[in-house]
C-alpha cells in the first residue's frame, strides 16, 4: 500500500503502529525520525522501523523525498512544529496524519504550519494505549478491534481519507469518523477527565504523611482506578491544556457531582447515595454489555 512510511514517534504508538505495517506487509520500507538518538536505535535494534532520521531540515529533505505516508505519534504539544518542519519538504502526494488525544488544537496547527498544503494533512486518533511508554511498549496487535477516529479536513480528497483509514484497517483497527469539535468534547468526557481524576488521587495520596502505610494496603479496586495514573505526565499535561476548555467543562460538572455525593454524605442521606450508585452500575453494566455484544460480532464477522 505505501512505498515508505514515515513516523515521527517511535514509542508505543507509532512503533505499534509501524509492527503492524510490517506484519501485513503493506509498507515497503518504515523511517523512524525522533529528538533523540537513543530510542530511534532501540527501536531499529527491535526490528520496529528499518532506518532513522534526525529532524534537521537537510535530513528531512531526504527522509521525505519519496514518503507516501506520514504518521506523527509525538506529544500533541509538539505536532506544529513537527508539521512547520516538514512542510517545506512536503511533496504532492504525501499524506499526513497523526496519532493526537485532542484534534480542534492540532487542526489549527496545521493550518498554520502548512498553510495551502493543509489539504494533505489527515487527522487521526487511535483509541488504544498502555501505561508503558518507548519502543519496548510498541506490540503489533496494539489496534486489533480497537476504534481510530478520523476527523477529516473539508479540504481533504477523499482518497486519501480512504487510505489513512486503509492503513489503520491493515492494523486490525475500526474507523469512525467524528468533527475536531466533537472528538474533543467526548474524549475531554471519556477519557481526560478520567486521566485527570487518577492523577489527583495518586497524587493526594502520595503526598500523605503516611502514604507508605495507604499504598500498602490498596487493592485491586484502587490498582484498577488509579492504572491510567502510569501514563506519561509530559503527554497528559499537553493533552490538558490542548482541551482546556471542553476538559474545564467536564471538570466543574463533575465537581458538581462531587458536591452532590458530599452533601449526601454529610447529610446520611442513604436514598441519594445509592440512586447515584444505582444509576452508574446500570449505566456501567449497559456499556460493558455493549462492549462484549462488539468484541462477539466483530470475532463472528473474522470467522
Amino acid at each position: 500500500m505505501f512505498k515508505k512510511i514515515v513516523i515521527f514517534g517511535v514509542g508505543l504508538i507509532g512503533g505499534s503502529f509501524a509492527l503492524a505495517q510490517k506484519r501485513s506487509d503493506m509498507a515497503a520500507q518504515i523511517v523512524g525520525v525522533g529528538r533523540t538518538a537513543a530510542p530511534l536505535a532501540r527501536a531499529i535494534e527491535l526490528g520496529i522501523i528499518d532506518g532513522a532520521s534526525s529532524a534537521d531540515s537537510a535530513a528531512l529533505a531526504i527522509c521525505l523525498r519519496d514518503a507516501e505516508l506520514v504518521l506523527i505519534a509525538a506529544p500533541v504539544a509538539q505536532t506544529e512544529t513537527i508539521l512547520a518542519a516538514i512542510a517545506p519538504h512536503l511533496r504532492a502526494g504525501t499524506i499526513v496524519t497523526d496519532a493526537g488525544s485532542t484534534k480542534s488544537d492540532v487542526v489549527a496547527a496545521a493550518r498554520r504550519a502548512l498553510g495551502a498544503k493543509v489539504a494533505q494533512f489527515v487527522p487521526g486518533h487511535p483509541i488504544a494505549g498502555r501505561e508503558q511508554n518507548g519502543p519496548e511498549a510498541a506490540l503489533a496487535d496494539l489496534y486489533v478491534g480497537k476504534k481510530v477516529v478520523l476527523t477529516p479536513l473539508p479540504e481533504n480528497a477523499p482518497a486519501d481519507v480512504v487510505r489513512v483509514a486503509a492503513a489503520w484497517q491493515q492494523c486490525g483497527a475500526i474507523i469512525q469518523q467524528l468533527t475536531p469539535e466533537q472528538h474533543d468534547r467526548v474524549f475531554a468526557s471519556v477519557s481526560h477527565l478520567p486521566h485527570l481524576l487518577a492523577y489527583a488521587l495518586v497524587d493526594d495520596i502520595a503526598r500523605k504523611p503516611h502514604a507508605d502505610l495507604l499504598f500498602q494496603y490498596a487493592a485491586s479496586g484502587f490498582r484498577d482506578f488509579t492504572r491510567i495514573a502510569g501514563s506519561s505526565p509530559e503527554m497528559w499535561r499537553d493533552i490538558a491544556l490542548a482541551n482546556q476548555a471542553a476538559l474545564l467543562d467536564e471538570l466543574d460538572a463533575y465537581m458538581m457531582q462531587l458536591a452532590h455525593l458530599r452533601s449526601a454524605l454529610a447529610n446520611r442521606d442513604g436514598g441519594a447515595l445509592e440512586a447515584v450508585f444505582a444509576n452508574a452500575q446500570q449505566a456501567r453494566q449497559r456499556w460493558g454489555a455493549a462492549i462484549e455484544a462488539a468484541e462477539k460480532q466483530q470475532q463472528e464477522g473474522g470467522d
